[in-house]
């Protein structure tokens, strides 16, 4: 159990968009910033690191060396690497477009699938977002704009209001899952060095020569045949298409009147 000693030591972070006059690095330390560098600069780069190493490996030290400043010149910017780790998966929020919700005459169901396929996007080029994003608030000015857009979105569907967060919790958890494992699987192809066809073809050879395995596997493999597609992309795609599809006929079936 945690006392309330180490409470007071270690109070629950809650988010940089939430404490007051966050917008950089304490005004207090002393020296001066490193010449050229800005906040932008330093969330860009703490972006491309974060997509070429991960998470496990990042750290205010290694993005300094590349940035070619002092670790402590970064603090002039923000003050802890969590703050900049909040800052980086905002800004990739950016990446996802935002319908015009202020459109009446958009079909709610073209737009949700707009925004699935753009969270999807970002899961995958970023695979160090999903382990991510449930340490944070996520309340930054990126997401709010695509949580706003979803509910409003979803609001239009014609469920009743109690289904709404049900509706939008359908849509985006799958979505998050499919794009979680989806990105890892590009990660790990590209960290052994193949393509994401190649990976396939290795797993599901190893997988033939196994007798045990394979008369295990033969229903799956029966169940891909039906789906078709002739790259693991095609395949995925089919399967995220249709996935998305029963879940907008299964909102449409529950909505009122």
């Amino acid at each position: 159990m945690v006392s309330a000693a180490d409470r007071a030591k270690h109070p629950m972070r809650t988010s940089v968009w939430l404490e007051a006059g966050k917008t950089g690095g304490r005004a207090k330390r002393s020296g001066q910033p490193a010449a050229a560098l800005d906040r932008d600069r330093i969330i860009a780069e703490s972006v491309r690191l974060l997509d070429a190493e991960g998470a496990a490996k990042f750290s205010m030290r290694r993005l300094a060396g590349e940035l070619g400043v002092t670790a402590m010149s970064l603090y002039w910017y923000v003050d802890t690497k969590d703050d900049l780790l909040e800052l980086a998966l905002d800004a990739v929020a950016a990446e996802v477009p935002v319908p015009d919700v202020e459109d009446e005459d958009a079909d709610w169901r073209e737009q949700t699938r707009a925004l699935a396929v753009g969270y999807r996007s970002i899961l995958v080029r970023h695979p160090w977002v999903s382990p991510l994003m449930g340490r944070y608030l996520n309340i930054g000015p990126n997401f709010m704009a695509f949580s706003v857009a979803a509910q409003k979105i979803m609001a239009r569907s014609g469920l009743p209001p109690h289904g709404v967060t049900g509706g939008l919790s359908a849509v985006f958890q799958f979505v998050y899952g499919f794009g979680t494992i989806e990105g890892q699987f590009v990660a790990r192809c590209a960290e052994a060095g193949v393509t994401e066809d190649e990976y396939f073809a290795q797993a599901m050879g190893t997988v033939r020569e196994r007798p045990e395995i394979h008369e295990q596997f033969a229903i799956a493999e029966e169940l891909m045949e039906a789906r078709g597609g002739d790259t693991v992309a095609e395949m995925r795609e089919r399967d995220f298409v249709f996935a998305l599809d029963l879940l907008i006929a299964g909102i449409e079936a529950k909505r009122q009147g």
